[in-house]
């Protein structure tokens, strides 16, 4: 599995519209054979920082994704929309894999 994790720069007076781009993106991610694990939008301290986190089963599956986001019309709408009201200024991507299970305390004595 790989996880995809992505660091938003957004407008802090279009939160609001950020909000309603990542309630869509979630949808798409989930119906293009991912799993999304949610948007986290600002709260205290920076206004302008956000992120969200969605997993593919593999790297290969992941670029499947981001071929077909292509000229998918709901993928292309969301994208236009993002540029519309400006409410994504810079984006990071970074790709991690997870760590889901738990070890018994013993599990450290083997390093």
């Amino acid at each position: 599995m790989i996880t995809c994790t992505l660091r938003y720069e957004i407008d802090p007076d279009q939160v609001a519209a950020f909000e309603a781009y990542a309630r869509v993106w979630i949808g798409l991610v989930n119906r293009m054979g991912g799993t999304h694990h949610g948007y986290w939008l600002p709260s205290e301290g920076a206004n302008d920082v956000a992120y969200a986190m969605f997993s593919y089963p593999s790297l290969a599956a992941y670029e499947a994704y981001r071929i077909a986001s292509a000229d998918d019309v709901e993928c292309q709408t969301a994208f236009a929309f993002a540029q519309r009201t400006g409410c994504i200024r810079r984006y990071d991507r970074s790709f991690t894999r997870p760590v889901l299970d738990a070890a018994p305390i013993e599990a450290l004595e083997t390093f």
